[in-house]
């Protein structure tokens, strides 16, 4: 009993204050939820307000703090950085899960397509450096520059916990592991970018002895904004996802706790060995879709 008990322990994050960036919906919302059930006080971010303010009314079991903040902004993050500085004097854990897919283009993966047959040209032509622009400032600059915002906070975090040290986690996508575009040229690429930013920020972090683990997360298909609906995603159960070329051996999409207790597990003491990973929680998708 007293062994259960203690690993029971090790995952609690009472005391603990986390922000989770796009956590009023999808998986942002899945780890918020699992954070706070373990203790954690939780502040959401996003640049919808109106969203927010409706996830944490309707959750109001969870006791959401929503926060307005643009990832891609950095007077807004300056801005989020000083409101937490005032109410919590710390922060403890850090989701960094805004992000965006840029465009789909399904005729890269109808490989019997008329314009995959001329991908060059149709992709040169429908393709544009802004849109390119977008998705990185969204999925690598922002938790960039989200991160050595709340950098100060999160290490008064830990040092106000002895021998402990705070927690940063970047959610990425199994698109940024596999070789396959499925589509989305640029969101692979941005995720991918995230997998080395991941571990560049731990190693630095790590030789100027700052007590701050980053790890990274690598969803596969989860219900949400992004991947769709509970229902759209179902067929991936049976069915290969478009641009893939096996379907994962859990045949099944993710569940909320499974992502979410991943990011208990990494916030907690449980994981103050873990340092500088890549976390796939796909199912075993890429490792068929490599």
């Amino acid at each position: 009993m007293v062994d259960i008990i203690s690993k029971m322990s090790s995952l609690d994050l009472t005391g603990k204050i986390a922000l989770v960036t796009g956590g009023g919906t999808g998986i942002g919302l899945m780890i918020a939820k699992s954070l706070s059930i373990n203790g954690a006080k939780v502040y959401i971010t996003g640049r919808r307000l109106e969203v927010l303010q409706k996830t944490t009314a309707e959750l109001s079991n969870y006791g959401f703090i929503p926060l307005q903040m643009d990832v891609t902004d950095k007077g807004s993050i300056h801005t989020a950085v000083q409101v937490i500085e005032q109410a919590e004097g710390k922060l403890d854990i850090l989701v960094n899960n805004a992000g965006i897919t840029g465009t789909f283009f399904p005729f890269v993966t109808d490989r019997s397509s008329p314009q995959n047959a001329n991908m060059g040209d149709s992709l040169f032509a429908q393709d544009t450096f802004d849109e390119w622009a977008e998705v990185y400032h969204t999925n690598t600059a922002g938790p960039f520059f989200v991160t050595m915002g709340f950098l100060s906070l999160l290490k008064r975090g830990a040092c106000l916990r002895k021998g402990e040290t705070s927690s940063v986690i970047n959610i990425s996508s199994g698109c940024g592991l596999s070789n396959l575009s499925m589509g989305y040229f640029n969101y692979g690429c941005t995720k991918a970018a995230i997998h080395h930013l991941t571990k560049a920020m731990a190693t630095e972090f790590g030789l100027s002895r700052i007590p701050v683990r980053v790890n990274c997360i690598s969803p596969g298909v989860f219900p949400s904004q992004l991947a769709g609906t509970a229902d759209q995603v179902a067929k991936w159960i049976t069915e290969v996802s478009p641009g893939a070329v096996n379907v994962a051996p859990a045949l099944r999409a993710g569940r909320e706790e499974e992502i979410g207790m991943a990011a208990v597990l990494l916030s907690s003491s449980a994981g103050e060995f873990i340092n500088g990973i890549i976390m796939p929680i796909d199912g075993g998708h890429d490792l068929v879709n490599p």
